[in-house]
């Protein structure tokens, strides 16, 4: 581990010298991930991407994408394009990145079963802003809003998400 990884761990996410509240998949964490087990893959990823709505804020980093109206995410395992970013019209299981609540505005992608993905693996992992403390994600890391834009702007492609 380095300095630049962040480490959840059963007290939080540490980063950067410090503890962040986080939650985690409805599933626990699990070693063997699997689509709509609503766990949290133990392990070291890559964050791969940032994503933000241009709409509520400005661009975190020079690196970060913003989510234009259409994006999608594919979760259907049967799918070509499955675990990645998609566009409407899309007839296959899908998520909507662009959401009418806050839980997306801003979200940090993983390597998570990604860029070529296993069927039925589990798709994205994302970190985004918790519902609220203590409830649990469908699998991504949820953090606290204003910690997640403190973080955003001193990841990049060399940080990994460690789940342990």
């Amino acid at each position: 581990m380095t300095p630049r990884d962040m480490v959840v761990t059963s007290r939080g996410m540490r980063f950067a010298g410090r503890w962040f509240p986080c939650t985690i998949g409805k599933g626990g964490i699990s070693d063997t991930k699997r689509e709509g087990d609503g766990a949290t893959p133990r392990g070291c990823h890559r964050i791969v991407g940032m994503l933000y709505r241009p709409d509520r804020m400005a661009p975190p980093t020079d690196w970060a994408v913003p989510i234009r109206p259409g994006d999608l995410w594919s979760d259907d395992s049967d799918d070509d394009d499955y675990n990645q970013m998609v566009r409407a019209p899309y007839a296959p299981s899908h998520e909507r990145l662009r959401r009418a609540d806050p839980l997306y505005d801003l979200v940090i992608l993983t390597d998570w079963n990604w860029p070529y993905a296993v069927k039925g693996r589990g798709s994205a992992i994302f970190m985004h802003r918790w519902r609220r403390p203590g409830y649990p994600t469908e699998g991504c890391i949820g953090l606290r809003p204003d910690d997640l834009r403190w973080i955003a702007p001193r990841i990049g492609y060399e940080t990994r998400l460690i789940v342990l």
